[in-house]
């Protein structure tokens, strides 16, 4: 036992540990990802249209690297150059563009400005467009249809099988839920000195954060602004809890976050070209179980079959946290939690994670002596779950919540600055959601009471 423990912390601290050991960077990635919606009412994406509107954007830009689906259809592309990439998450209901690391947020933002108007005219020509908002607004009327691909396909049937998993968490309906739900990502090198810092500042920030950039209202009545974190949580990624969301403690070491990445479950490995899923496992148990049972697609057959799994030390490629706060093979803290913002707004997100990353000293300071939310009886898990809601519990002041997220703003903003590429204003938005205390889902509910239609607030928030 003690062996095995050795070899799977030796993994981790290959693929996690060793990329913090490099020099730290500016460097900021982001990935956004966007529903593709029928402008129809009622009626699904036409995937047809998808890829004809692909193939039009990969005319005009130099996305040489393409990966094809099981049916020939382009779900990925890359610039070498530039490491830009389109892609589709999941489904083709879901468009994403993710950009190489580059150390000004500007100039990655005026590569997508490009990008993202001719998508929009390429699919508007087809009666389709993208927009920013973190649910599809075509969710119900789309075809729950994964990416013709072995991992995608692997993924959907995963997620499918909670009902074998008993009551806990009380799992939602909705393990398609990845089709429909579109995230704004952003990654920023750490290195040994400050990713526990890092990990720690941002978990506290949670709550915060989700006044801010809450956009996928969700549940018969809109109650949740910020549906994506109950669709993870309650499906079988939530299965240990400690695979998704936030961290229930504080982090104090290199030591405590390879406990804690050891105390993750592994669902999936691949095995030839076979995408292989089965029960999840925590890391720490893996390797002690010898053969035990799986099942993969198999094309010919047109199903999926069953088969033994003999773990290997180098399964440890395909952990899958899906953290908040989630610390990467690149030698990233990717910041995971914030749905896709309107289209005008999408990089405010990314300055945000940027500058205060920069001062994170400084942000974990206010927040470990914050009495606006904390210091009620709750823990940062439990307030981001009351903040994410329509209704705040009473004990939140809001003059008081709008003079701390101005504070977050203003060390964002320091944080900016020291970086040096006068990315300060695309904080602008948020100074005035800070003002108003009111999300994108806060304000798109809002519209919808004063009887602006669902396809008008998307077309709005798909605007640049």
């Amino acid at each position: 036992m003690r062996e095995e423990n050795t070899i799977v912390s030796a993994a981790l601290d290959a693929r996690f540990f060793a990329p913090l050991r490099r020099g730290r960077t500016r460097r900021v990635g982001v990935e956004l990802e966007f529903p593709v919606w029928n402008l129809a009412s009622g009626r699904a994406t036409d995937f047809a249209a998808v890829h004809e509107a692909t193939g039009d954007f990969l005319s005009r830009f130099p996305f040489s690297d393409q990966v094809r689906d099981d049916q020939g259809a382009i779900y990925r592309a890359t610039d070498p150059a530039t490491r830009d990439e389109l892609s589709f998450d999941c489904s083709y209901n879901t468009l994403e563009l993710s950009f190489g690391p580059d150390e000004d947020i500007t100039a990655t933002r005026r590569r997508f400005i490009a990008y993202y108007a001719a998508l929009q005219e390429a699919l508007g020509r087809h009666g389709h467009a993208l927009t920013g908002m973190g649910i599809n607004p075509r969710w119900r009327e789309n075809r729950p249809e994964p990416i013709g691909n072995g991992r995608y396909r692997m993924l959907l049937h995963h997620l499918k099988s909670y009902s074998k998993y008993g009551g806990s968490p009380q799992f939602h309906d909705h393990p398609d839920f990845g089709l429909f739900s579109c995230s704004s990502q952003t990654q920023v090198d750490a290195d040994e000195e400050t990713v526990v810092a890092t990990i720690n500042a941002f978990n506290l920030l949670e709550p915060f954060k989700a006044v801010l950039f809450a956009n996928s209202p969700f549940g018969q009545r809109h109650e949740t602004l910020c549906g994506r974190d109950s669709l993870w949580s309650r499906s079988l990624h939530g299965l240990n809890p400690h695979n998704c969301g936030m961290y229930g403690v504080t982090i104090r070491s290199l030591s405590d976050i390879l406990g804690y990445l050891e105390s993750t479950s592994i669902y999936c490995v691949e095995r030839g070209e076979k995408y292989i899923n089965f029960p999840p496992v925590p890391l720490r148990d893996y390797l002690r179980l010898g053969g035990f049972s799986g099942e993969y697609w198999d094309a010919a057959a047109n199903v999926h079959l069953p088969c033994i799994v003999r773990p290997q030390p180098s399964d440890v490629a395909w952990l899958r946290p899906f953290k908040f706060e989630d610390l990467t093979q690149r030698g990233t803290v990717e910041f995971r939690s914030v749905c896709e913002q309107p289209v005008r707004e999408a990089f405010a997100s990314a300055a945000f994670h940027a500058g205060l990353a920069e001062r994170v000293d400084e942000l974990l300071a206010l927040l470990s002596e914050d009495t606006v939310l904390y210091g009620h009886g709750y823990g940062a898990t439990e307030l981001r779950g009351m903040m994410i809601c329509r209704a705040w519990p009473s004990f939140v002041d809001r003059a008081d919540l709008t003079a701390q997220l101005h504070r977050i703003l203003d060390i964002a903003e320091n944080g900016l600055a020291l970086r040096g590429f006068g990315e300060e204003p695309l904080l602008a938005p948020l100074r005035e959601r800070a003002d108003t205390l009111a999300s994108p889902a806060r304000e798109h509910l809002s519209r919808l009471e004063r009887g602006e239609s669902l396809d008008s607030i998307a077309v709005d928030y798909g605007s640049l």
